[in-house]
């Protein structure tokens, strides 16, 4: 929660978090089989932070969660295309790792 007791998220935070968890993976030889994200393609303001550098200020104008918050469409998409950077770079480390015997 914000200062104001608004339960939120950093759009950085969670961005951070996906990275580590590829580079955990990577350093003990295994894959991510998955993630999820609260989103929508809404232009929610549950999320701060992002392309359009929301802020705790911002979260009154579009919350509407009465759950979890959402990261709006221009979050979701950001989040979206790194996944797919990760995915690509990982798909390359592995493709260059020898194969494994499996007897």
């Amino acid at each position: 929660k914000n200062p104001d007791g608004i339960k939120t998220r950093t759009f950085y935070k969670i961005l951070t978090e996906l990275v580590s968890t590829f580079e955990i993976h990577q350093q003990n030889g295994s894959r991510l089989g998955g993630v999820h994200f609260e989103m929508t393609g809404e232009d929610v303001t549950e999320c701060t932070g992002g392309p359009q550098d929301l802020t705790d200020a911002d979260l009154k104008f579009r919350y509407t969660s009465y759950c979890d918050p959402r990261l709006n469409y221009a979050q979701s998409m950001a989040i979206a295309f790194r996944l797919s950077e990760l995915l690509s770079q990982s798909k390359a480390k592995v493709d260059k790792m020898p194969a494994r015997s499996l007897s």
